[in-house]
């Protein structure tokens, strides 16, 4: 139990600089206090006692703002920075070593049956607001950025923005194992307006061309 305390103090170190010690962080950090009490509740889920697993889970959502239901599996490193409104499903699966920001949703989409929420590999980082909704697979070294909508599958080292989201592209290629800082996010909108314009600039030219071409012609008859 305390080697396993000792690790989780030492990831939030690592991933957030504004931790300045051990005592602080296990006083104070938010995020720590809901996933020490969501491996309580989930040692009571796989014994099936789900009354005393959701009591748990329960008293951990009120005392923290972050709502994890004991039925989901969550590796090793999970981080949940700042927490507040953060949802993982039942069936949630977490890798090792994820990143978490506030108002995060691992959650459903209310359509389907068993398996009804996100896998996420190793290595992902989850954006302020984002929601990854459904039974989809979320690749190793993730990166989705703050306030998109995942609601299909992403494969490793990629970024995913936007809503819904899709893979961000950045000079006709997929990022990959890019540093995603929730500021420069990459916007596709523009990009793809920036595409258009220029599109519809080449068309004008060519037109101009044809006009000119065909004035000549008329003059030359």
């Amino acid at each position: 139990m305390f080697r396993q305390l000792r690790e989780d103090i030492a990831i939030v170190k690592e991933k957030d600089p504004a931790a300045r010690s051990s005592l602080e962080i296990l006083l104070t950090y938010s995020g720590l206090k809901a996933v020490r009490s969501y491996r309580r509740a989930h040692w009571f889920y796989q014994h099936k006692w789900f009354t005393i697993a959701r009591i748990i889970s329960q008293r951990a959502r009120h005392k923290t703002g972050i709502e994890i239901h004991p039925g989901a599996q969550i590796g090793k490193g999970l981080f949940i920075d700042h927490g507040m409104g953060v949802v993982i499903g039942e069936t949630t699966v977490i890798g090792d070593n994820c990143l978490l920001y506030q108002g995060v949703t691992l959650g459903g989409t209310g359509k389907d049956k068993g398996k009804r929420h996100p896998t996420l590999g190793d290595n992902v980082m989850v954006g302020a607001g984002a929601k990854v909704l459904g039974p989809i697979n979320i690749g190793n070294n993730v990166k989705v950025a703050a306030n998109a909508v995942v609601l299909k599958d992403i494969p490793d080292n990629c970024t995913a923005v936007g809503v819904p989201a899709r893979i961000a592209r950045m000079a006709g290629q997929k990022v990959q194992q890019q540093d995603l800082d929730q500021i420069h996010i990459p916007d596709l909108t523009m990009e793809d307006i920036t595409m258009l314009k220029s599109a519809v600039t080449c068309l004008r030219t060519e037109m101009s061309k044809l006009e000119k071409q065909e004035q000549t012609e008329k003059t030359e008859e």
